[in-house]
């Protein structure tokens, strides 16, 4: 193994990251899944145009606000370049009063979020039906469960679907700020499964010899190291990776203090460049332990490979992970080391051929906040700075480095920080939906209690909803910030 501030936003025109970037077929890594990287970017393009059309829309409409038949306009533009109307309480008495534009921006983030969301669950544009394919290979190579914690940053949202390729409703996800999540929280959800595999025989049957997998997403920038890395650790990529790793550690131990069975916990720590979306790869040894200095770069297996057979992809790079290693993890972790590090070389080339190698949005350039519990649609990068909780309180440092966020990409401009709160719930579970909208308000109260003074001048607003995730049903709203006539309950 290799030992080794916020700018405004701006619309880009249609086609510009292609244009600037495109490579011939040629060039790509023989690995490299071209088909696929073409439908997931015209899906990032669709969604990412959406949200960047909405504050040249609000110029345009601030400058027009006096001219003759202003609201028939307004309403017709919203609809040709937005795909949504404006609330009418907001548009009237525009010739006597400014626009209140935070509310009309918020509105405008807000729609946008649930067209984008419901086309998700409608649509199911990411899905790539290999659910079952994937578990099963899953369960081949020792595991039976993956459950990833990347930073809850922006810029690692598409970890899943985009980083590794994989199939998003076959892993666990769960964001916290610097990658340090909640022990407590994943020995309970280890409990669960385990407690599922003895009574349901799910995902797999109780003595089944698999093990369940927990990974640590820690990030950094490489053009940028001492500014653009993770904020929770002061953009230190080594502090970064060595914290994602104790906590790895702690949860390790925590199944071994309450269950005596530390042998069904297996641990891996992945580092990514948010600047290209190259990964590394910090494999565990023979022993099951890892080194946070040593690691497997993709990008140097992209260059040592580029002239291989397309033929056993997963393969070729099984035969140079162990070439690179001197003290080999189990074989199934090889195997699934290989099948990341596989896709990883598609989404190398994705950034390379649409983004010319490195992404414009090099710092913070998310649309807003998604607190409580959910999101499984966000899959995108640098839209949404998660902040999965139960409580305000107990997630304190995830909001604040938010809202800190946010401070300087919205607030500092007068424009509010958007929040979208949300919980999910399990229908067949008496009394959860009524839990899941009573949380939702309970979050809502204690942010604007804790963010008072970005409530209280307007600089604050919040979209509350709820979800029912035994059925795939789309989210649902049960409120908002914005007190207005015409809002409808979706």
């Amino acid at each position: 193994m290799q030992r080794q501030q916020s700018m405004q936003r701006s619309a880009q025109p249609p086609g510009h990251a292609l244009a600037s970037g495109t490579l011939s077929n040629n060039a790509l890594h023989p690995f490299t899944r071209s088909a696929e990287n073409s439908r997931l970017f015209a899906y990032e393009q669709q969604v990412k145009q959406a949200f960047s059309a909405i504050e040249p829309f609000l110029q345009r409409l601030s400058a027009m606000q006096h001219e003759a038949d202003f609201e028939a306009r307004a309403q017709q533009l919203a609809s040709s370049e937005l795909g949504f109307e404006l609330p009418a309480t907001l548009l009237v008495d525009s010739w006597i009063k400014p626009l209140d534009i935070g509310q009309l921006y918020a509105w405008c983030v807000f729609e946008t979020f649930r067209s984008m969301s419901d086309d998700f669950f409608d649509s199911k544009p990411l899905a790539d039906g290999d659910d079952a394919e994937f578990q099963a290979f899953l369960e081949q190579c020792g595991f039976h469960t993956l459950d990833v914690s990347p930073c809850a940053d922006g810029r690692l949202a598409h970890v899943i679907r985009y980083v590794l390729r994989l199939p998003y409703r076959a892993v666990r996800r769960k964001s916290y700020a610097g990658a340090m999540f909640d022990v407590d929280d994943s020995l309970q959800k280890w409990s669960e499964t385990e407690m599922r595999r003895y009574r349901e025989g799910y995902p797999n049957q109780a003595d089944a010899p698999t093990r369940y997998l927990k990974v640590a997403v820690y990030h950094h920038s490489s053009s940028q190291p001492n500014c653009e890395g993770c904020a929770a650790h002061g953009s230190d990529t080594q502090r970064a990776a060595d914290a994602a790793l104790e906590r790895l550690k702690d949860f390790r131990q925590a199944v071994e203090n309450s269950f005596c069975c530390g042998a069904s916990i297996d641990l891996l720590l992945i580092g990514l460049d948010t600047d290209n979306d190259v990964i590394r790869l910090h494999l565990p040894d023979a022993d099951g332990e890892i080194d946070a200095s040593s690691y497997i770069d993709a990008a140097e297996l992209h260059q040592a490979t580029k002239s291989a057979s397309t033929s056993g992809a997963e393969t070729v790079i099984s035969e140079y992970l162990k070439a690179q290693s001197s003290s080999l993890p189990s074989e199934g972790m090889v195997q699934l080391a290989a099948r990341l590090l596989c896709g990883n070389l598609s989404q190398i080339d994705y950034v390379r051929q649409y983004h010319s190698g490195c992404y414009q949005d090099i710092g913070h350039q998310e649309c807003f906040i998604g607190m409580g519990i959910g999101f499984e649609e966000v899959q995108l990068r640098n839209l949404t700075y998660f902040a999965y909780l139960q409580t305000v309180e107990e997630g304190a440092k995830d909001m604040d480095v938010g809202i800190k966020i946010f401070t300087g990409l919205n607030a500092n401009r007068g424009l509010p920080i958007p929040v979208v709160i949300r919980y999910d719930y399990h229908s067949h579970v008496p009394g959860a939906r009524a839990r899941a909208e009573g949380r939702c308000h309970q979050m809502d109260a204690a942010l604007r209690s804790r963010f008072s003074e970005y409530a209280e001048r307007g600089l604050l607003h919040t979209l509350l909803m709820v979800r029912d995730c035994s059925n795939d049903a789309k989210a649902e709203t049960v409120g908002s910030s914005l007190k207005l006539n015409e809002q409808v309950a979706h």
